[in-house]
């Protein structure tokens, strides 16, 4: 199934293709000269383990691309392929079209301090280090000069909102404040891809909201191409412009969360997305109505906005809503019909 044409102007900045990742007795001898599917039954017999199997992946330049599924679908190990913390069976893994597979350890080191940020679950902050000293330590390994580590440590920590803490230790501080540090620590090399893997899943839920909050809006400022994984759909469709759904190791489909909802490609993805509010995820543009150009109309309404934020101004106008494009074209119309029938899982969607 294609991924979509969302960003599809945007260059890939990560592209993996026919990654493998298998454990288990001679896994590269297994898959040389293999130009057919390989089954579970074929793995188990051969005494393998299909960790990740055959992912193909391109992550473009500025976008949140989030992996997800259950615990056990690879979707970690997967990510460990992309930025080679493991190597990969079999596969390519390119990164701003230089091969991550082929390079030198020196090499992937140096890209890795430069060109990478990675956000783990457990924070990992040195707990003798104070909230500076930890932000600036990436900084510090790759030989920055003190002055100059420590006044980029305080432009990000200001920017993940923990200015005044600074002297802090990390045991003085709350979960989501740890947290903060480690994005600021992250970010500290100012990476051109960003690795988050289930940064926010050992938080409680109102501090987890609030650091999806925090996320966006630092991502509203950086723009950075971010992997980010997650088993919980609702936090994927609330950060992601594209999902890659995993199970077994498999991707089964990877597109936008509306895709997904509208257009899902298989059983297990329709039961992901089966409980989740189609109001939250519909876009005004995929549920919009003719329009014939000459009907009166209460104003107009951009069609990247979720039918549940456009629900209260349309349902209290007595006349429909004309939808814009971002380029100002109109795409169609939207009035309060079309609000209950997506609120009633009826939408018009294309």
């Amino acid at each position: 199934m294609p991924e979509t044409d969302l960003q599809a102007d945007r260059l890939v900045k990560l592209d993996c293709r026919g990654v493998w990742k298998l454990y288990g007795p001679k896994p590269k001898e297994f898959l040389q000269g293999r130009s057919t599917p390989v089954s579970n039954e074929e793995l188990q017999s051969a005494g393998l383990i299909g960790a990740v199997r055959d992912a193909n992946v391109q992550i473009r330049e500025g976008e949140i691309f989030v992996i997800m599924g259950l615990s056990g679908s690879g979707k970690s190990t997967l990510v460990r392929c992309l930025s080679r913390l493991i190597d990969p069976t079999a596969g390519e893994v390119n990164f701003d079209g230089r091969d991550l597979l082929s390079v030198s350890e020196k090499e992937l080191i140096d890209i890795r301090r430069k060109k990478m940020g990675m956000v783990f679950q457990q924070f990992a902050l040195l707990p003798h280090l104070t909230v500076l000293e930890n932000t600036a330590f990436p900084l510090d390994v790759q030989g920055v000069d003190r002055k100059t580590r420590e006044a980029r440590a305080r432009e990000v920590i200001d920017l993940v909102g923990l200015n005044g803490r600074e002297d802090y230790y990390p045991r003085e501080l709350s979960g989501g404040q740890q947290q903060r540090v480690g994005i600021a620590r992250s970010l500290a090399v100012e990476p051109d891809l960003w690795f988050l893997d289930e940064p926010f899943s050992a938080l409680d839920p109102l501090i987890r909201r609030e650091m999806q909050d925090e996320f966006l809006r630092l991502q509203a400022m950086l723009h950075k191409t971010i992997v980010f994984i997650t088993h919980d759909f609702d936090e994927a469709i609330r950060l992601a412009d594209r999902i890659a759904v995993m199970k077994d190791g498999e991707i089964v489909q990877t597109a936008t969360p509306e895709q997904l909802i509208l257009n899902p490609a298989t059983d297990y993805v329709e039961e992901f997305t089966r409980h989740i509010p189609r109001a939250k995820v519909l876009r005004l543009g995929s549920v919009v109505l003719p329009d014939q150009g000459d009907m009166e109309v209460a104003g107009e309404i951009e069609s990247s906005l979720s039918v549940e934020d456009a629900a209260e101004q349309i349902e209290s106008a007595d006349r429909p809503f004309r939808v814009v494009d971002p380029h100002g074209k109109p795409v169609g119309l939207v009035n309060a019909r079309v609000v209950i029938d997506v609120l009633l899982g009826r939408s018009n969607s294309k």
